[in-house]
């Protein structure tokens, strides 16, 4: 089992940037397939990036050429720099991983197949 808790999230002007931490507990996180999620209200829940193993990422349109995920091993942390915020960036942002299934991280992608999850930051952009 691994433990997630997010950090880093604020509010910020539109334009603005932020960096979203996940800090992992608990099992060996080298090894898990992990991603960024988030969830406005009224809306549905959205993957925002993935990241396989071997660093291999994956965006959703909304986000591609302004979010960027990157994972620190040796910190046992996950991260996902948001620049050029919009408001409709605004959101629950919650971190997710799970152990590798035999097809490869790519069976989870931006999908909410994850196993476990942190509590949440909160992103607010203000326009």
């Amino acid at each position: 089992q691994v433990q997630l808790v997010e950090s880093g999230g604020g509010s910020v002007q539109a334009g603005g940037s932020l960096r979203l931490s996940c800090a992992a507990s608990g099992d060996t996180y080298s090894s898990y397939c992990m991603g960024w999620f988030r969830q406005a209200p009224g809306k549905e829940h959205e993957g925002v990036a993935a990241i396989d193993i071997y660093g291999s990422t994956s965006y959703a349109d909304s986000v591609k050429g302004r979010f960027t995920i990157s994972k620190d091993n040796a910190k046992n942390t996950l991260y996902l720099q948001m620049n050029s915020l919009k408001p409709e960036d605004t959101a629950m942002y919650y971190c997710a991983a799970d152990q590798p299934p035999p097809y490869g991280c790519s069976w989870y992608g931006l999908s909410a197949k994850y196993n476990y999850w942190g509590q949440g930051t909160q992103v607010t952009v203000s326009s």
